[in-house]
């Protein structure tokens, strides 16, 4: 599909409150959500992007994060590394 640019930057205080809430949140974007749908709702408003129920994309009652657990990462910290626990040697599709 397409995604006009804002060339008149109409919704440009939107997005920078938006981005703002990100960067204080540390890219937590649930806390950010209400900026995020007042962002999509200035871009559909001014035709910026096609007209779309805002809950099938996501902001729906049913789709809000309450309360969002972040990854401890406890595994990496003991020294563990993804993929090292696989013995041998393994070929690609194209080497078999």
């Amino acid at each position: 599909g397409i995604f006009p640019l804002d060339h008149e930057s109409e919704c440009k205080p939107y997005m920078e409150k938006y981005i703002s809430c990100l960067k204080d949140q540390q890219d937590k974007h649930h806390l950010c959500r209400e900026l995020s749908k007042d962002y999509l709702q200035c871009r559909m408003d001014r035709q910026l992007m096609a007209s779309e129920d805002l809950d099938k994309l996501g902001f729906s009652e049913e789709a809000k994060v309450e309360s969002a657990v972040e990854y401890d990462k406890s595994k990496e910290k003991e020294g563990y590394v993804a993929g090292k626990h696989i013995d041998g040697r393994i070929k690609w599709w194209f080497q078999r």
